[in-house]
């Protein structure tokens, strides 16, 4: 596994926003880029709902900021009625997709076997996949999260082959830790999971350059701690990020604790450990 250089911050719009909801905040994030107001540091994103793409694309495109789908079959273009297919998104302006959120694996019944197949075909088709893990409140009480999470990535990443993603984001999302009766996660219990996804990462793609994001009751007061106390390379936020303002407030945030992670924070094997050695679980 390769580190990325830059920090990924960005939001997924889940079943929200109508067209124009989408186009105003497409509008108001390309306005604070074209002002300079967004730290270069960052690579922004946004994965609107599938009826919105286009649109959003119209409104970002040429201002840095990436584009992504929630979801997309990983089938060739034909009759799956509901779906739509890699190329389609691509063809909408998606240059990411997100894969195997929590939501669709607990919800729709989504496999490690689905996610596999859908990474093939996001990276066959020239997108970069967003790849989704984390445990169950009931794997994490049982001691498996380890276990969890390094099958889940590995599984994801099964069916490419020879071939290999030019780029690779993946989450860790405790399923416990989401959305608005989320319980946010205390550092050593992300340091463990960010732990086992770069052993898994470093031994299945070697070189590939590949960013590990955090995402689990993201928001405005805690975002500079998980930047400065772990060492992510992204953070992927919810409904904190709903409005542009929300975006660019963690934005700067981010930024901010990223300056002072470089200037005053231990190697991340020196953290890691010291935060492991914190928890006896």
């Amino acid at each position: 596994m390769t580190a990325a250089a830059s920090f990924w911050l960005g939001t997924s719009w889940k079943m929200t926003k109508t067209l124009g909801e989408a186009g105003a905040y497409a509008d108001d994030l390309r306005s604070a880029v074209e002002a300079g107001s967004v730290p270069p540091e960052l690579r922004l994103f946004v994965l609107p709902a599938a009826t919105s793409l286009a649109t959003v694309r119209d409104r970002l495109d040429g201002s840095g900021v990436a584009l992504g789908s929630q979801n997309a079959h990983p089938g060739p273009d034909g009759a799956v009625t509901g779906e739509v297919s890699m190329s389609m998104v691509r063809d909408a302006g998606a240059s990411l997709v997100e894969i195997g959120h929590a939501e669709r694996r607990t919800l729709l019944g989504e496999t490690d076997n689905m996610v596999a197949d859908k990474v093939a075909a996001a990276v066959s088709a020239g997108l970069t996949p967003l790849v989704c893990v984390g445990e169950t409140t009931a794997e994490r009480a049982r001691g498996e999260t380890p276990d969890v999470l390094a099958r889940q990535v590995r599984a994801a990443l099964s069916q490419l082959g020879r071939t290999r993603p030019t780029e690779l984001l993946v989450a860790y999302e405790p399923h416990w830790a989401i959305g608005s009766e989320g319980r946010p996660a205390t550092p050593a219990e992300v340091s463990e999971g960010l732990g086992v996804l770069r052993r898994a990462l470093d031994e299945d793609l070697a070189g590939t350059p590949t960013s590990v994001l955090y995402g689990g009751s993201v928001h405005a007061g805690n975002a500079a701690d998980l930047v400065t106390g772990l060492p992510v390379d992204g953070l992927f936020v919810g409904r904190a990020a709903w409005t542009a303002p929300g975006l660019l407030d963690l934005a700067h945030r981010s930024a901010d604790a990223l300056r002072r992670r470089t200037l005053h924070r231990p190697k991340p094997p020196d953290l890691v450990s010291a935060i492991v050695r914190k928890d006896p679980r």
